[in-house]
Parts: structure tokens; sequence; C-alpha cells
């Protein structure tokens, strides 16, 4: 990916400018950005960088440089190429890429914007995975269509699963609970931290269906271990 910022050249600058206003808001963005001084170890390091044409260089400089465009270009696209394993935390001026971009991340879901949605559209699954049972990715789920850019291995696991399942018998097929079984109190905790951090409202912008099911799910839950997430009676 280059620095064209002429597909999105019909988007109107104030809203642009209304998004980029919401990164700098963040309270984390103070703490994730000093300046830059173009010496390059964030790409160095940055296994992404490796497989794609991403340098996390270019996203904290054109922050930097309050470069709306190049910004909100970087917001739809560039963004979600990173792996968010914070090896670019090594800056030597104190700047973590890595945090700059979730800040970028999040606001983009926030706002609903259509590349956001279509960059996690393959991830439903798995966050209706974490919600329900507390574990991330069942065998079953790892089928190449699903997770293209993973590389061989996923068609390896895919042709292999009767083979997985008679190393790691599961209850059913389509969980790994006989080898991560996580407690009631520790899901009833983990609804509540996604209710009260607006991690909810995030995934109802990108994806309204798997809100509804993961809210039927959380509430259930919630109102078994006495909580009540609609103390004042709201909808």
């Amino acid at each position: 990916m280059g620095c064209d910022t002429s597909r999105y050249a019909q988007v109107p600058r104030e809203e642009k400018q209304r998004l980029f206003d919401q990164v700098t808001a963040d309270e984390r963005f103070g703490h994730v950005l000093y300046g830059c001084y173009e010496c390059g170890i964030c790409v160095a390091t940055c296994p992404s960088a490796r497989f794609y044409d991403f340098s996390p260089r270019k996203i904290a400089q054109a922050t930097a440089r309050e470069d709306v465009d190049l910004v909100y270009k970087f917001m739809n696209e560039d963004v979600w190429d990173c792996s968010q394993c914070f090896s670019c935390d090594k800056c030597p001026r104190g700047n973590s890429p890595g945090g700059l971009i979730t800040i970028l991340r999040e606001v983009a879901v926030r706002n609903g914007l259509k590349t956001a949605k279509e960059a996690l559209e393959g991830y439903g699954r798995i966050i209706y995975k974490i919600m329900s049972t507390g574990t991330q990715v069942a065998p079953d789920m790892l089928q190449p269509s699903a997770f293209p850019d993973w590389g061989p291995h996923v068609k390896e696991i895919s042709e292999n699963l009767p083979w997985w399942r008679r190393a790691l018998p599961p209850e059913t097929l389509h969980t790994t609970e006989s080898s991560w079984d996580v407690s009631e109190k520790t899901l009833s905790e983990l609804y509540l931290i996604w209710h009260m951090t607006g991690v909810m409202d995030m995934i109802q912008e990108v994806d309204e269906g798997l809100h509804m099911i993961l809210m039927d799910v959380m509430e259930e839950k919630l109102e078994e271990a006495g909580f009540d997430l609609h103390p004042d009676g709201e909808d």
C-alpha cells in the first residue's frame, strides 16, 4: 500500500477531521506519540512489515504531522495489517505505534467505518466463542476459507481435525473445554468488563446481528449471577 489518498477524496474533510480529533482526544494519545526520529527501528522490528507493505513509522509520522487525509487512509486500510504485538515499542523516542494503531482501530470501529466492518467480518465467530465459552478458537473454526492469511498451517489443521480431536477430546466437537475450562464467575466478570468499557457498543457498530446474540447470552448469564444491566428499566 502506498500513500495515495485519492480513494477517499469524496469523503468531506470535516468528517476526516472529526475522526482525527477523536484520536487525539483519547486519553492514551499523549502516551503513545511523542515525535518521530525517522530512525526506522519500529519498521525493522515489525513482523507485519516483513509480509505486507506496512510501515508503523508512516502512521506515526502522518499523525504527528496532523495529516488528516493520510491518517484517514491509514485508518481505513493499513491499521488492519498490524499484528498488535507491540514490537514497535522499542522506539528510542518512546513512541508506541502499536498503541496509536489501537486508538485508530477503535475510532474506526466506533464510527462504523465500512472498511472496519470488512476487516473484522471473519472474526465474528471468534468473538462469539470468547463470549459463550471464554475460549478463543475451536478446531472447527480453523478453516482456510475463514483465515486465508494464516498460511498453509490452517489447511493442515483443517485436514486433520479428527486427529486433533483425538489428541484433545472435547465434550463436543465445537469447543476445547477439556483443555481450558472457564468458570461461570470468570465469564460473568468478562461480560461486565465488555459491557462497562463500551466493547459491546463497538461490536454493535460492526455487526448488529452478532451484538443481539451476544447481548442475549450476556444478559442471561449476568442475571443468573445476580447482576442487572438495566436497573432503571431501560431497554
